[in-house]
Formats: C-alpha cells, structure tokens, sequence
C-alpha cells in the first residue's frame, strides 16, 4: 500500500506557514486531510484520512431584511457569520484579493446582485490566484474582508442575502 500522504505539499504548507506568519493552515483532498499548526518550539504536523467530502448547505429561506448599515470590515463587527446560509467562505489559507489588480474595480460591491457561480474575490496561495465563487445568487449585504487581508480556510467573506 502507497502512503497516500505528498510531501512535497507538506513542504510547499510548511513554506506558506513561515512566509505568512499564520497560526496554522490545513490542506484537503480525497484521499488526506493534512493540518499545520505552529507553536512556540516549531510546527505540529497532523495527518487523518479524509472524510467523505460534505455538499454545501443547502439554501435556506431568506431572513427577514435588517435595518440597512454601511459596508465595513469584519474587524469592526462581533457578529458571527460563519454559520450565516448565505456566507461565502475562504476556500484555503492564502490573501484575498477584491479585484484582478489594484487598477480594476472590485469584483463585487454591497448591494450588487451575483448569480450563482459569479467570481466574488480571489484568494493568492502558493504564488496561485484561486478565483473564490458564489454557492447561491442574490444581493451582496456584506463584505467582510479588504485586500491584501490574510485569510483562514472557511472563514466568511462576502455574505449573500
């Protein structure tokens, strides 16, 4: 039997994880699931067979409108979206970008109106720009991130009412 294990993605994890400073980075495909967290004495490596993989959540009906609020970065808010049915999240560890270059408009901004499947940001890792896709259409209510913002996998960054 093959260890099913690469180690060159190991290594390429482990190049991301000192280059960007960040407290650890996962990575998942079909056959491994690989984690690297960082303490104080080095890097922690913690492989587990994958699970089967899980289908979005499926759509759920629109909530109640709230009272209208200005566009502003996660940073100012408490509110969780991470469990919100119409939050789009980071796919991987890397930087977000909301535009192709500094000299495009945005992707997308509060109020546009995406389809499914409509490109809303892209996330840089590994030298690689991953263009970052909407799971359902409807209105941006909220951007959650700003570009160059280093991102988590899963963490929310543009929520669709």
């Amino acid at each position: 039997m093959s260890n099913p294990l690469d180690t060159k993605i190991i290594g390429r994890l482990a190049e991301i994880l000192d280059k960007t400073n960040l407290t650890g980075i996962e990575y998942e495909d079909e056959t491994c699931r690989i984690k690297l967290s960082r303490e104080v004495t080095g890097a922690t490596v913690i492989a587990a067979p994958a699970a089967a993989p899980v289908p979005p959540p499926a759509p759920i009906a629109a909530a109640p409108a709230s009272a209208p609020s200005t566009p502003a970065p996660a940073a100012s808010s408490n509110e969780d979206y991470s469990k919100h049915p119409g939050s789009v999240k980071s796919p991987m560890v890397g930087v977000v970008y909301l535009s192709s270059d500094p000299n495009s408009p945005n992707y997308v901004k509060v109020g546009d109106t995406v389809a499914e499947g409509d490109t809303v940001c892209l996330i840089e890792a590994m030298k690689t720009y991953n263009p970052v896709k909407t799971h359902k259409g409807g209105r941006v209510s909220k951007i959650l991130v700003e570009s160059g913002d280093p991102v988590e996998y899963g963490e929310p960054l543009v929520v669709i009412e």
